[in-house]
């Protein structure tokens, strides 16, 4: 904790990455296959992990569906994208070379998972998360950070920073006061790839005008604010070739940059049949309802699920004190309310339709650039009733 002046303040810190990063890379070509295969077959199991180096592209994992695709195809058409066009990259969509090693899914799994009141498709833990510091009620570094690789995605692609590749990486801190209330900006970071000729200083320059004063809010901004713009001063290799990348390897960058627990699933590649996607986006949908109706100002809900078994094996509610009402009534109007099951909350959330590419970058949850079913607050009056 730190003071400034008589107020009493704490830095939290998120980072973010443009869809051109390694990583990212690869969880949209894992994404862009699960999209295809959804779009002929919505009943498809999948489970596609991508990895990428330089020139290479090596897709594997299994797939049981009735659909027919071309691996190869949508490899190339999502690398061009993102905007990896040209051979001096070291990784164009042209030239790359493609493996494919997909095969079908353990029949030991599809026991579980195909059965009628249709099991988890694999053990494990999801969190969902939500808190008022902004009007998508996410914490304000992660959303900070997306917002500015968003910004700089854009200004890369309609020229209006000229030099810019696709590999980015942003991140801001924020004080907070006792009371867990964003205070002010302390500082920021984005490191862009960039073209051989591009000088630093026209660099910064350009990146200060057209994304910080762009993206960054004026009243959290302070004489005392840091701007870190290349601070290695330099970032010409970048992408596959500049560092390998591969699939579910930015969960924190997916989720909520570090400000709530995690339970260690990846989602990109996934059918909705894995709870590591599914329920972490029921969790989400949930805290999100509860913090948006105001009976909370955080929220945070862990699902637990064995495998094959439909019903969760735990259910927990955490409003770290922030509460109008006591965790275990929230507790009690969940269970009252939604069915957790993992084919329910498909259903619900009308999770086997292809929309899973546009939530491989720039994360899954408080999006503003898309419309995602789990951002819905269409069951706040559940909630605020508990208030009464």
């Amino acid at each position: 904790m730190k003071k400034e002046g008589e107020i009493m303040y704490q830095l939290f810190t998120s980072e973010s990455v443009t869809k051109g990063h390694a990583d990212k890379v690869c969880d949209q070509i894992s994404d862009a296959i699960l999209d295809a295969i959804l779009s002929q077959d919505k009943d498809s199991r999948v489970a596609v992990e991508t990895a990428v180096t330089t020139n290479t592209v090596v897709v594997f994992g299994e797939i049981t569906t009735k659909a027919s695709i071309n691996v190869e195809e949508i490899v190339r058409k999502t690398i061009k994208s993102i905007g990896y066009d040209k051979k001096e990259y070291l990784f164009s969509y042209d030239t790359v070379e493609i493996i494919n090693r997909l095969h079908e899914q353990s029949p030991d799994i599809a026991m579980g998972v195909d059965k009628e009141d249709q099991g988890a498709g694999d053990q494990g833990l999801m969190f969902g998360f939500a808190k008022n510091d902004n009007e998508q009620l996410m914490p304000l570094p992660i959303a900070l950070s997306h917002e500015l690789a968003l910004r700089l995605t854009k200004v890369r692609e309609e020229n209006i920073v000229k030099g810019l590749r696709p590999d980015g990486k942003t991140q801001v801190t924020i004080a907070y006061d006792e009371n867990n209330k964003p205070l002010f900006i302390d500082s920021v970071v984005l490191s862009t790839q960039h073209d051989e000729d591009i000088t630093q200083e026209q660099l910064h320059k350009e990146i200060k005008k057209n994304v910080f004063d762009v993206v960054l809010p004026k009243e959290l901004i302070t004489s005392d604010t840091k701007y870190f713009i290349n601070p290695t001063g330099r970032f010409v290799i970048g992408g596959p070739n500049g560092d390998s990348g591969l699939t579910g390897r930015k969960i924190i960058v997916d989720t909520y940059g570090g400000y709530s627990r995690h339970g260690g699933g990846a989602f990109s590649g996934k059918d909705p049949s894995k709870v590591d996607r599914s329920a972490a986006y029921m969790a989400r949908y949930l805290a999100k309802n509860i913090v948006a109706s105001k009976i909370a100002e955080t929220c945070e809900i862990q699902l637990a699920y064995a495998i094959g078994v439909a019903k969760p094996v735990g259910v927990y509610v955490d409003t770290f004190n922030t509460g109008k009402v006591s965790d275990e009534k929230i507790l009690e109007v969940i269970l009252e309310n939604f069915d957790l099951r993992p084919k329910k909350i498909i259903d619900y959330l009308e999770l086997k339709n292809p929309i899973y590419q546009k939530t491989a970058s720039y994360g899954h949850f408080g999006r503003t650039d898309v419309l995602l079913p789990w951002e819905k607050t269409d069951k706040v009056s559940i909630f605020k009733n508990l208030a009464k």
